[in-house]
């Protein structure tokens, strides 16, 4: 983000808010993770591709017996998804698209064999999604975004590691998304994170948080991480992209 809070800029152009220092830390992160969500309204405004850049992080995931590139993930309540996005592109574990129930259908028939699409009753809740992908072998998530996911995850408790990377320059656009906006977090005031990092990346100063243990997830409440037991769909959680 920048300093004054901003995922992106206004307007078509995407800001570009990391060096390559910390697109290599990103790219380090991916190596580690078995999937990777973003939200689809991501998908449609940066057209990501997700995948990791190192061949020899790319090799080392092979000789540890996992795919090439971890999945790719994400959720949407409309289906509006295009094939053509670099998201569907055939690599490693492949995609997979949480959907509304009502659109999942003609969403699969449009991906064809791009991605698996996993219809799940509306409101598209993100506890319920977590607790899918955790049957499926997901054990470690990366969340890259965007705001809303981001915002929901850590209001749902979800989260276990925050990594914020904060670009030297301000944005000042009251129409910018920003980074977790108005919600009621777990970590407020009176339970605050743990600072676990400080790392300057070239220009780019990199703010590590360790957040899990102390939410509602890890309280019995509404909420799963991949790997946990809970499996009761979160009425507050993620309601999915338009």
């Amino acid at each position: 983000m920048s300093v004054d809070g901003c995922l992106d800029a206004p307007g078509p152009e995407r800001l570009v808010l990391s060096g390559e220092a910390d697109l290599d830390r990103v790219d380090a992160e991916r190596s580690e993770a078995d999937a990777i969500m973003v939200g689809a309204a991501t998908i449609r405004r940066d057209n990501p591709r997700l995948l990791i850049r190192s061949p020899a992080r790319r090799a080392a995931r092979v000789a540890r017996g996992l795919p090439e590139q971890p999945a790719r993930v994400t959720l949407t309540a409309s289906g509006d998804l295009d094939p053509g996005a670099r998201f569907f592109a055939t690599a490693g574990a492949g995609a997979v698209v949480y959907c509304a129930a009502p659109e999942a259908p003609k969403l699969q028939d449009r991906l064809n064999e791009l991605a698996r699409v996993i219809a799940v009753p509306p409101p598209v809740a993100l506890a319920a999604v977590l607790a899918d992908l955790s049957r499926r072998g997901v054990h470690r998530l990366l969340v890259e975004g965007g705001a809303r996911l981001g915002r929901e995850f850590l209001a749902a408790g979800l989260v276990d590691e925050l990594a914020l990377a904060v670009a030297p320059f301000f944005v000042g656009a009251a129409e910018a998304p920003r980074f977790a906006g108005p919600a009621v977090y777990p970590h407020d005031p009176g339970r605050p994170m743990h600072l676990a990092e400080v790392r300057q990346l070239d220009e780019v100063v990199l703010l590590r948080y360790l957040l899990g243990g102390d939410g509602p997830a890890a309280r019995g409440e509404a909420g799963a991480r991949p790997g946990q037991s809970g499996r009761d769909a979160d009425a507050d959680g993620f309601r999915g992209e338009p």
